[in-house]
C-alpha cells in the first residue's frame, strides 16, 4: 500500500507527500452536525467504502467575517456546518510511536478553524519527527447555546457542543493515530487564546480524562466559563431575536444557518462558551482541577507581555478619547471596582491606554494562567511558565508583544502568507523562532521544555516563579509580574471583602 494511503477505523484515507511530510486534510472525526443533530453532543462518523480523497482541507465552521481574525490569517472562503474535520501531518506511516501535538485554534469561541495557513505542521513533523493534528469544531452559537434551562434533558449538553467536539476529535486520535505513526500514549494538547481556554476546560472535564497527556496553554487558563443562569439568559436573548419560542425550540434545527450567525453577532463578545451545564461539565473547572481532575498531565503554561494592546489598538473608542471618554470606557469596563483599580495601580492619576491594556492582559489573561499553575503545583505536577516580550514594528510599534504574535513563531510559520502584516519581516524573528518551536516540541515529546539553544528553564514554583522570556536575548526571570500580581491579589481581596 502507498505511504499516502491510511487504514482508519472508518475506511481507507488517501493523502499527499511534499517533501518528507505526508499530510491528510478533512478527514471526518464525527457525524455531520446537522438537521436534528444540531446543538446535540456530536456522534461517531459512517465508515466508508474505497478509498476517501484526503488531499483538502474540509469547510470551516460558520461564523462571521472579522477583519482581526484575516489578520491572523482565518480564512472563511469555504464555511458550512458539516465542519467536523480534522488534518494530520507525520513523518511516515510506519509502526515508530511518535509524539503526538493537537492544536486547538482560538477565536473567541467565534471564529478560526484548524485550516489557517499559520497552523501548517510541516515544520513539525519534518524537525520534530512529531505527528500534529489540528481540528475544527462548533462554534458560536452552534458550539456553546445553552438550551438545558429552556429545552431540558434534550439539550442537556448543547452549551458546550463545542467542547465536545474536541473531545471526540480527541477520542478519535487515541482509536486512529497509531496508523499514522503517532502513539496514542503521548498526546499534548496545545492551543491560543479560546483554544488554550478549552483546554482549560478539557482539564476539568470528566469525559476528557485519559485522552490526552500533556498540555501547552497559550494566552489562555481555566477561567472562562459562563454559570448556567447566566448562559441561560444568552440563549433567552437569542430566541428572542430570532423569534423561537421556548416551547418550539425544534425551529431552531431548520433554520437557514446565515440567520443564527447573524442573530449571535446581537450578544457582547465572549457571550458564547464554555458553561458549567452541571452534565458534561459539572462544575468550575478551577475546582475541579484543584480537586486533582488533572493531576496525570503536564503543564506548559504562557502568556505575552503585552496581549490586549490588539483589541484596544484597533478599538475605534479609543482613537482620538478624551479625559472624559477615557474615564468611561474604564468604567464601563471595571464598574464599581474602577477606585480600588485606580488607587492601587495609577496613584489616583490620570487614566490612560497603557494602563487600561496592561490591567485587561493582567485580569483576562496573566493572573489565570498564575493561578491554573498554582492549582497544578499543589498536586504536585510540573508547570513551566513562559512570557512572549518580543514586540513586532508594525504598526508604528503600537501591538509590541500583543495576543497571538507568537503563534508564527511557535508553528515556525514565519514565512507564510499574510504573517509579515503582523510581525514584519526582520531576519530577528527566526532565532526566536527556532527557541520556540524546539521549546515546544522538547515538551510533546518529553514533557520538560528545555533545549541547547535556551538557558536552563526551572519548573514553576510559588518561591520563585520562575519564567522563561523569551525575547530576541531569552532569558529565565523571575516573577517578571510581581507588581501586577501583588495589585492584583489586593484588588480581589477588596471584592471578597
Amino acid at each position: 500500500m502507498s505511504k499516502t494511503i491510511v487504514e482508519s477505523a472508518y475506511g481507507k484515507l488517501q493523502g499527499d507527500q511534499i517533501d518528507s511530510v505526508f499530510a491528510w486534510k478533512g478527514i471526518p472525526y464525527a457525524k455531520p452536525p446537522v438537521g436534528s443533530l444540531r446543538f446535540r453532543a456530536p456522534e461517531l462518523p459512517d465508515s466508508w467504502e474505497g478509498i476517501r480523497d484526503a488531499t483538502s482541507f474540509s469547510p470551516v465552521a460558520p461564523q462571521t467575517r472579522r477583519e482581526i481574525m484575516e489578520f491572523f490569517g482565518n480564512d472563511i472562503s469555504n464555511m458550512n456546518e458539516d465542519c467536523l474535520y480534522l488534518n494530520v501531518w507525520s513523518p511516515s506511516t510506519d509502526n515508530k510511536k511518535r509524539p503526538v501535538m493537537v492544536w486547538i485554534h482560538g477565536g473567541a469561541f467565534v471564529s478560526g478553524s484548524g485550516s489557517s495557513s499559520w497552523y501548517d505542521g510541516a515544520s513539525f513533523a519534518a524537525q520534530g519527527d512529531v505527528v500534529v493534528v489540528t481540528i475544527n469544531y462548533r462554534l458560536g452559537i452552534l458550539g456553546f447555546l445553552h438550551l438545558s434551562e429552556i429545552g431540558g434533558e434534550e439539550y442537556a449538553t448543547s452549551g458546550n457542543c463545542g467542547i465536545l467536539d474536541q473531545v471526540a476529535a480527541l477520542q478519535w486520535i487515541q482509536d486512529n493515530i497509531a496508523a499514522f505513526g503517532g502513539d496514542p500514549n503521548n498526546v499534548t494538547v496545545f492551543g491560543e487564546s479560546a483554544g488554550a481556554m478549552s483546554i482549560g476546560v478539557l482539564l476539568g472535564l470528566p469525559s476528557a480524562q485519559g485522552l490526552f497527556h500533556k498540555a501547552i496553554l497559550q494566552s489562555g487558563a481555566a477561567a472562562n466559563v459562563h454559570s448556567s443562569a447566566r448562559a441561560t439568559k444568552v440563549a433567552g436573548r437569542l430566541l428572542a431575536a430570532l423569534q423561537v419560542e421556548p416551547t418550539n425550540l425544534s425551529k431552531l434545527e431548520e433554520m437557514p444557518i446565515e440567520q443564527l450567525i447573524q442573530a449571535s453577532d446581537l450578544v457582547p463578545p465572549m457571550s458564547l462558551g464554555p458553561v458549567i451545564d452541571g452534565v458534561s461539565l459539572p462544575k468550575h473547572p478551577e475546582e475541579a482541577i484543584a480537586e486533582g481532575s488533572a493531576k496525570d498531565v503536564t503543564i506548559l503554561i504562557g502568556t505575552n507581555k503585552d496581549e490586549y494592546n490588539i483589541f484596544s489598538v484597533f478599538d475605534p473608542e479609543w482613537k482620538n478619547a478624551d479625559e472624559t471618554k477615557v474615564h468611561s470606557l474604564f468604567e464601563k469596563t471595571f464598574g464599581p471596582l474602577l477606585p480600588v483599580i485606580s488607587k492601587q495601580f495609577s496613584n489616583n492619576e490620570t487614566l490612560n491606554q497603557e494602563l487600561f491594556n496592561k490591567l485587561l492582559t493582567a485580569s483576562i489573561f496573566t493572573t489565570p494562567a498564575q493561578k491554573l499553575s498554582e492549582l497544578q503545583i499543589n498536586h504536585g505536577v510540573p508547570v513551566w511558565m513562559y512570557r512572549f516580550d518580543w514586540e513586532t514594528p508594525v504598526f508604528g510599534g503600537a501591538l509590541k508583544a500583543t495576543h497571538a504574535l507568537e503563534i508564527p513563531f511557535v508553528w515556525n510559520t514565519l514565512n507564510k502568507a499574510n504573517t509579515e502584516d503582523f510581525t514584519g519581516s526582520s531576519p530577528e524573528r527566526q532565532p526566536v523562532a527556532d527557541q520556540m518551536h524546539l521549546a515546544w516540541i522538547n515538551f510533546a515529546r518529553t514533557g520538560d521544555p528545555n533545549t541547547d539553544n535556551l538557558p536552563e528553564w526551572p519548573k514553576y514554583d510559588v518561591s520563585n516563579r520562575s519564567t522563561m522570556i523569551f525575547d530576541t536575548e531569552s532569558a529565565i526571570v523571575n516573577d517578571p509580574n510581581s507588581e501586577e500580581r501583588i495589585k492584583w491579589e489586593q484588588v480581589t481581596m477588596v471584592l471578597k471583602s
